[in-house]
């Protein structure tokens, strides 16, 4: 779930620092492409501040400025806007995968939270922009993944054409448990796949769901995503059939027998990732009742005592009021367990889960740091449905430095940098991509911004980008052409809107906002 507030309630931005050398000691490393083995790149942390930057049209050099930004969610269209905004000879051409634009204001923002999703309306606006070009149903640059489809353009395609490339195509895996069975019973999947199949993201579509037969579901993790999973399944359905929620998936609610949700996590109370707004949601729910351990929670709170910074004491105030005024044999039920970590999972004759191992744990350390240590005992949970909430991942593209372990571009205030910290010209990132996937829209948006103003004081004071010599680079029109010469369809935001309109009038038809595509082939076919 993505919240639009300027914060995350509860989580302080905490992200690690790496040094960084100052501008008279830095190197600059010029490759006349950069390097596809990305099995040396060292371990960086991202760079970043919330700083306020000079609101002002900054003085540029006279050549018009062409700048290629990947991906079109909220780390690409806040960038882009913060850059035509300043920088007046300045051109934007985003590119991305799919027929239609906003990433994951799109396909992860709970159906339920329309009013996170006002945020494309400032998005249309950027896209208004003359000097804004939208190259949709567009993938650049190939995964390093193993066996991935090869991408319609690749870097070296863009390069020639552009002073900057800014990477902000988010996170498209999610982290894995590490445990036995985890990706081979039917019935355990990623959160973020069950969040892209109700939300129609295309590449998820093929998931298996089947509610039929479910009747206890887990969830392992404890953030907001892991409640947003929780909710869908526990809503009453007339609710949801008033959201953009797919059809598809209502379809299946309709025949779902699911009637309890443990959410799990190895930590305590004092440690959970989700916020109050979701918190009280779920204390919301209709013929619902609540469950978690009451006696852990007022001794972790006697513990921290007066250490506990005013956002978490709010929170734990809420699960306090929570258990005391849950009604007790409701025919729904939640549950928050704590002090347990996956081990594995058990399956039945069909191959179907039928269980799941939990190892118990312990609280060790100062309030500030907890953490979890295993004691040796366990447990047994039977359940139907298992999803596993722990955190996106990135995945790196050819061409491009990436770190394998934080999932991340390395990279010093946005400037993308390689194995030996050296920047390498014309080259930025912004979004998860750059921090990792924390925090919410508002986050994303300062963090964007920083980018956007590390490109434009590169670019005001004549600093290395992608091409050096003082002729002006043509942008996206001999890129737009090679397509062509491709046969590829690449589709406009003009397109998009055709696309974003038949799907008002899809929903209007079901007394819902819109009613999504969820297949490229009938987005392309509105257009066609």
């Amino acid at each position: 779930m993505i919240r639009l507030s300027l914060l995350t309630r509860g989580q302080p931005l905490n992200q690690a620092r790496c040094s960084i050398p100052t501008p008279s000691t830095r190197r600059t490393f010029t490759p006349s492409l950069l390097n596809n083995n990305n099995n040396n790149i060292r371990s960086f942390s991202t760079a970043w501040t919330l700083h306020n930057a000079s609101t002002e049209t900054v003085a540029a050099p006279a050549k018009p400025f062409k700048v290629a930004v990947i991906g079109s969610g909220p780390g690409g269209f806040y960038a882009a806007h913060r850059i035509l905004k300043h920088v007046p000879q300045s051109s934007i051409d985003m590119f991305e995968a799919l027929p239609v634009p906003h990433g994951l204001v799109r396909f992860g923002v709970a159906p339920d939270h329309p009013e996170v999703k006002n945020v494309m309306h400032t998005f249309d606006e950027v896209a208004e922009n003359p000097n804004f070009t939208f190259i949709g149903n567009t993938s650049v640059g190939t995964y390093v993944t193993p066996g991935s489809k090869k991408a319609d353009l690749e870097i070296s395609d863009l390069r020639p054409h552009y002073d900057a490339i800014l990477l902000a195509y988010g996170a498209h895996e999610d982290r894995l448990l590490g445990i036995p069975n985890e990706q081979s019973l039917k019935g355990v999947m990623a959160a973020r796949s069950f969040v892209g199949f109700y939300n129609g993201l295309p590449c998820e579509q093929d998931l298996e769901m089947d509610l039929s037969k479910a009747e206890t579901a887990v969830v392992i993790g404890q953030g907001n995503v892991a409640l947003d999973v929780a909710r869908i399944l526990l809503t009453p359905l007339e609710e949801l059939k008033k959201t953009d929620l797919t059809e598809r998936m209502i379809k299946i609610l309709e025949k779902s027998r699911v009637k309890h949700v443990h959410i799990v996590g190895r930590r305590g109370p004092l440690e959970v990732a989700f916020t109050a707004k979701e918190l009280r949601e779920m204390l919301q729910l209709p013929d619902t009742t609540f469950h978690m351990d009451q006696e852990l929670l007022a001794s972790e709170m006697e513990r921290a005592g007066k250490t506990l910074e005013r956002p978490r004491k709010r929170l734990m105030g809420l699960l306090e009021k929570g258990i005391k005024e849950s009604k007790p044999d409701q025919p729904k039920s939640w549950t928050l367990q704590f002090l347990r970590s996956p081990l594995g999972f058990y399956n039945d004759s069909d191959n179907q889960l039928k269980a799941i191992e939990l190892g118990i744990n312990r609280l060790e350390g100062e309030n500030s740091n907890r953490k979890a240590v295993a004691t040796g005992e366990k447990e047994t949970l039977a359940c139907d449905l298992a999803f596993r909430s722990i955190g996106y991942k990135s995945v790196g593209i050819q061409g491009i430095p990436f770190d394998e372990r934080k999932g991340v571009v390395p990279n010093m205030d946005g400037k993308v940098v390689d194995a030996e910290q050296n920047i390498v010209p014309g080259f930025y990132a912004s979004g998860w991509l750059k921090r990792g996937p924390i925090g919410v829209i508002a986050t994303t948006m300062a963090d964007a911004y920083q980018t956007a103003d590390t490109i434009i004081s590169d670019w005001t004071s004549g600093k290395a980008m992608l091409n050096n010599d003082t002729s002006s680079r043509e942008g996206g029109k001999p890129v737009l052409k090679l397509l062509k010469s491709k046969g590829h369809k690449a589709v406009s935001y003009k397109d998009w809107k055709k696309i974003e309109q038949k799907e008002f009038e899809l929903g209007a038809k079901v007394g819902k906002p819109r009613e999504k595509f969820l297949t490229v082939e009938e987005m392309l076919k509105v257009v066609d």
